[in-house]
């Protein structure tokens, strides 16, 4: 997927070779260093051929081999989500900078990073999503101003247990919502087929969509809430746009965006919903939340106070004083 995102964007794009490493079976773990290996020797190849002035990381275990092969170059590692994975940790004493989304991410770094290389950026976002209005937003989707809107998402990749959760709720959800559901490439059939039994009069309420592009903004835009993982990216865009959510961290990704999602609640800026819990207790959290608007505008107030509007900014200066030190 992120190869073809790349592309669209027209950027030139190399796949590395790589595997983790953290929780593999014994099986496995052979072949992921075979892996690892091969993803060094490309990553040289590439550095040779391209010869660039710094180098910038944001994580995932497709970044070692880089790392490990581009250690004489300058370099910034974004760290994404609040707690760093294992192989951005594994590769910070190679890193000239490390910018975090918040001071939550300098508790898990030694004493001797945050001292000499830890940076506060904010998590960076698209510049359409602090300039579009909401009007707007929802005449992109056909949206009637006076209905409240419901955004409901997975990720890139979608979340089946949302999905399923969500569609035995859209007889009764459609009634008092419009809904824009991004159900992902893998639960689409599946989403398409309840969608046609939906009666005429429910249905125009209903946008759904398998994924969207260019259009995404529109939809985060247009939300009065939104339901979705808590991937890194909500640390930066919630915020950003003002919407409250409830966040159904995926379970089986370690815990980091259960700490993600943690930190949002803390600010009282969203409600966690554990995955487990989702079907039985999603429509009374939707139905409470706009039965108190007092408690949603409080929620907007507290993500408002969040934003971190000049994240890519901070970053890209960051890469132009790394290159100039080359």
């Amino acid at each position: 997927m992120e190869a073809n995102l790349v592309q669209r964007a027209g950027i030139a794009f190399e796949s590395i070779p790589a595997a983790g490493l953290h929780g593999v079976g014994p099986k496995s773990l052979p072949k992921n260093i075979l892996q690892l290996m091969a993803g060094f020797v490309k990553s040289r190849r590439i550095l040779k051929e391209f010869k660039p002035d710094v180098l910038f990381f944001t994580g995932g275990y497709v970044a070692v081999p880089m790392a490990l092969a581009g250690r004489r170059f300058p370099s910034l590692l974004f760290v994404p989500d609040i707690e760093p994975g294992l192989a951005l940790k594994s590769i910070t004493r190679f890193a000239d900078v490390i910018a975090i989304p918040n001071e939550e991410s300098i508790s898990y770094f030694k004493k001797t990073i945050v001292e000499k290389h830890l940076k506060i950026t904010g998590y960076p976002t698209r510049s359409e999503l602090s300039l579009m209005k909401k009007e707007d937003a929802q005449k992109h989707f056909h949206l009637i101003p006076d209905i409240p809107t419901l955004l409901v998402f997975g990720g890139s990749k979608g979340a089946q247990s949302i999905n399923r959760a969500l569609l035995p709720l859209l007889p009764t959800l459609l009634n008092r919502f419009q809904i824009i559901h991004i159900s992902g490439n893998y639960n689409w059939e599946e989403v398409n087929e309840e969608r046609e039994k939906l009666p005429e009069p429910l249905l125009n309420n209903y946008h759904a969509f398998p994924y969207l592009h260019e259009e995404m903004s529109a939809a985060l835009c247009s939300a009065d809430l939104i339901i979705s993982r808590a991937g890194a990216s909500i640390l930066g865009e919630y915020p950003i746009i003002g919407t409250p959510a409830i966040l159904v961290p995926y379970p089986f990704a370690w815990r980091y965006q259960k700490v993600n999602a943690e930190y949002l609640v803390s600010k009282n800026a969203a409600i966690l919903l554990p995955d487990e819990e989702m079907p039985e207790k999603l429509l009374d959290l939707i139905n409470d939340l706009f039965d108190q608007p007092d408690k949603l505008e409080l929620m907007r107030q507290s993500l408002r106070k969040l934003r971190q509007p000049q994240a890519a900014k901070i970053l890209a200066q960051q890469l132009q004083i790394l290159a100039k030190r080359k």
